[in-house]
């Protein structure tokens, strides 16, 4: 097919959506022809610089070719990495058209405001020459494995919260509770969750003669310097009193568990991908492991090929992996063709009516069931839509290889459970395989001891006991 001038040959696409554009394909075939170098960077706290190098064309029949790549290749970098500034260095139009785009008024003004949340400084684009590009200045972090001492992890989750009390690297506790967090709008409700959590797990630890040396939080959001600068799980939560509960609300809770105790607790707060990422190096014994899980939405993790975390967004959900103009739009960020429509029960949903399922249920957990019911039984409506979830997760796993070095990709969530998840793995290898044979890894699930290691017990390996 061709897009914005592009010949794009695509052997696989999803029965469900022949009009999906895989954004790896144009990546690809719109690079092999540029010739015109581009160096973006973007820069994110404690002067932390990441750069990509590429090149456009700088033609006038191939400026909307041009146009169109750097504003996807912008946003996907700012959702991987994180950002307040970026600087395109080569070509003034361009940059331009991202300086239009990031304005308030702009196409991508919620990425704008997101980011200006989550760094709490103005966003900015600059225009330099190719050759006063900045150097990039990455400080990957290591992060978590410590099994020393009496630790307890919490794992926040949209549905449930999980606590495991682990002493000297022997999980000795562990339970598991429904709460509401997106739903309540007061914070005392969900300080008053963990505090329950935490201090059941304090007290098994003590049970046993132990001293609680450290605290390991897993929790969905963006998190600097422990505090919680935007997360959906306080999504009700008003920004008076997210200011003045929220940002601080872990930090607040191991100081409470410290005042207790008499004895001071370090706390470290990680994103729950990158702590399922961890969850899965510490299981495999291996690093280079891409984590993602498919549920309410598209969690990401990532532990780095030297076993380290990068202090990255990894918000995958929302970078863009469908380049066709007609793709479906997310609701939160207002852009279209985000991985949280494709990777999520959204796709199922999205994807059923397709298959001619009519999904009778209230709630997106609800229609999820109602589609892995009729999975269960062989249906072959509910098999085309795993099966073409499958498609889309092969094309982007090609993606992500771009900007992540992964050895491993392991699949988790509610929408990885059961005969589809199978087929969505399936699927993607075959995909992989006919048009991507250059990649070496392969999706696959978390195997047993993965498992048993847990989103909890690796959250509670975060802190190091001085």
């Amino acid at each position: 097919m061709k897009f914005l001038n592009v010949d794009i040959p695509i052997k696989n696409l999803p029965e469900l959506d022949q009009g999906f554009i895989p954004l790896s394909l144009f990546f690809k075939h719109y690079e092999a022809g540029a010739t015109k170098p581009l160096c973006i960077a973007v820069e994110r706290s404690g002067g932390q610089i990441g750069t990509y190098e590429t090149k456009i064309y700088g033609t006038p029949e191939m400026a909307q070719a041009d146009a169109y790549y750097t504003d996807r290749m912008v946003k996907f970098l700012l959702w991987s990495w994180g950002g307040f500034k970026v600087i395109i260095c080569g070509d003034d139009t361009v940059a331009a058209a991202i300086r239009e785009a990031y304005s308030e008024t702009g196409s991508r003004a919620f990425d704008k405001d997101f980011m200006e949340n989550v760094y709490e400084t103005q966003f900015i684009v600059e225009s330099r020459p190719y050759d006063e590009k900045p150097a990039a200045v990455q400080r990957a972090e290591s992060i978590g494995r410590h099994m020393d001492g009496g630790r307890i992890g919490f794992d926040a989750g949209g549905s449930d919260r999980k606590v495991s009390a682990v002493l000297n690297g022997e999980p000795i506790y562990s339970e598991e509770v429904v709460w509401f967090p997106k739903t309540i709008s007061n914070p005392d409700y969900h300080f008053e969750g963990i505090m329950a959590a935490l201090s059941t797990a304090a007290a098994k630890i003590l049970e046993r003669g132990g001293h609680v040396d450290g605290i390991g939080v897993s929790s969905a959001g963006v998190y600097i310097d422990n505090k919680c600068m935007v997360a959906s799980l306080f999504l009700k939560v008003g920004k008076e009193d997210f200011d003045k509960k929220v940002k601080n609300i872990y930090t607040r809770a191991a100081q409470q568990l410290s005042n207790q105790l008499g004895y001071p607790i370090p706390v470290v707060v990680a994103n729950d991908g990158d702590v399922s990422a961890l969850a899965g190096a510490m299981g495999l014994g291996e690093n280079g492991i891409m984590g993602i899980a498919m549920g309410t939405s598209e969690a990401v993790g990532y532990v780095d090929t030297d076993g380290n975390i990068c202090g990255w967004l990894n918000e995958l959900a929302f970078a863009p992996v469908d380049a066709q103009p007609d793709a479906m739009q997310d609701e939160w960020s207002g852009d279209i063709g985000c991985g949280v429509k494709y990777f999520s029960q959204d796709s199922v949903i999205k994807l059923a009516p397709r298959a001619g399922i009519e999904l009778k249920g209230d709630s997106p957990a609800e229609k999820l069931k109602e589609v892995q019911a009729l999975m269960a039984q062989g249906d072959a409506r509910a098999k085309a839509v795993y099966e073409s979830i499958g498609v889309y997760l092969g094309h982007t796993l090609a993606l992500y290889a771009k900007f992540y070095d992964i050895r491993h990709v392991q699949m988790m969530g509610r929408v990885m459970s059961g005969k589809g998840g199978d087929i969505i793995m399936d699927v993607a290898t075959r995909v992989m395989d006919e048009e991507y044979p250059e990649l070496a890894f392969r999706p696959e699930a978390p195997d047993e001891k993965t498992r048993r290691v847990g989103q909890s017990a690796a959250a509670a390996s975060l802190p190091e006991i001085k």
